[in-house]
């Protein structure tokens, strides 16, 4: 009991972090999204009012396209690039070390960068794209509402698909070259040791891998806000940007914390969801 009581001691200035940092600001939110400004208990007002409101639908939708839109493409980019950067060819060190180049760039400059070279007018895209008569005429990227998610999509995808390319990486040169000498003796060609030999290794690690993909783009914003914030015409406002907008240009705390709240439960139904089918999977 003593050796328990002294564990606990230790621990004991790690949980008092998480307690200030993770469990108050939860417990004061769910307490604001029941409460007016005033602090008057109001019930579920509050919920009522986010839900009836016209962008809430938009910003759900806005959501799940770019999550699923950037995970899909994220996944399936690494996955490749990472059996690229496998292979043994010259200067594959360096292709590397730039291959990583997307993803330690912090994320403000690299929205600035593309806003700037998706710009109607002035970027580089265009030019690039009417010089030599590929487009008769620039295209607003960011401004017309047909481009813009899709343009988000890219970025992002561009954004951290090296991130899951040095981990599959990692995974691909964990495996056995035993497997890949028993896969040629039986006679599999190049996309057959892929299938059967490189993917099934290392199926945990892009399970990983996209479960903190889809926790991170459920709460990522950098990049849409600071290009778009939102727009235009809310084309590109996802949940986590109208909580923002509700509660800091609104100035409305309680109808987003209710937001939030909503927000952080179906988020936790994603992932548990998520976890559960994996381990399904996994006794199959």
């Amino acid at each position: 009991m003593q050796s328990q009581s002294t564990g606990y001691l230790f621990i004991l200035p790690a949980l008092l972090v998480l307690a200030m940092l993770i469990a108050y600001p939860v417990a004061y939110t769910g307490l604001l999204s029941v409460t007016d400004s005033r602090g008057a208990l109001v019930g579920l007002d509050n919920f009522r009012r986010i839900l009836g409101a016209r962008a809430t639908g938009t910003a759900l939708v806005n959501t799940l396209w770019w999550v699923a839109g950037s995970i899909v493409f994220q996944v399936v980019l690494g996955v490749l690039t990472a059996i690229l950067l496998n292979q043994s060819f010259r200067g594959r060190a360096v292709v590397r070390s730039i291959t990583l180049i997307p993803w330690v760039v912090p994320g403000i400059v690299a929205a600035t960068t593309w806003a700037w070279m998706l710009h109607t007018e002035f970027g580089i895209v265009n030019y690039m794209l009417t010089g030599p008569g590929i487009l008769e005429h620039p295209v607003g990227w960011l401004t017309n509402g047909d481009t813009v998610l899709p343009v988000m999509i890219a970025i992002n995808v561009w954004k951290m698909f090296p991130f899951v390319a040095i981990m599959v990486l990692a995974g691909l040169q964990s495996i056995p070259n035993d497997l890949y000498e028993a896969a040629r003796i039986d006679g599999a060609r190049y996309w057959e040791e892929v299938w059967y030999v490189m993917l099934p290794q290392v199926r945990p690690v892009i399970v990983a891998v996209t479960l903190l993909l889809v926790i991170w783009a459920l709460n990522h914003i950098t990049i849409i806000y600071a290009i778009t914030r939102g727009g235009p015409a809310n084309r590109t406002l996802i949940t986590p940007i109208q909580i923002f907008r509700t509660a800091f240009e609104s100035t409305q705390f309680n109808t987003a914390a209710a937001l939030s709240v909503m927000f952080f439960a179906v988020a936790i139904l994603v992932v548990f969801a998520y976890i559960r089918l994996l381990a399904a999977g996994a006794a199959r």
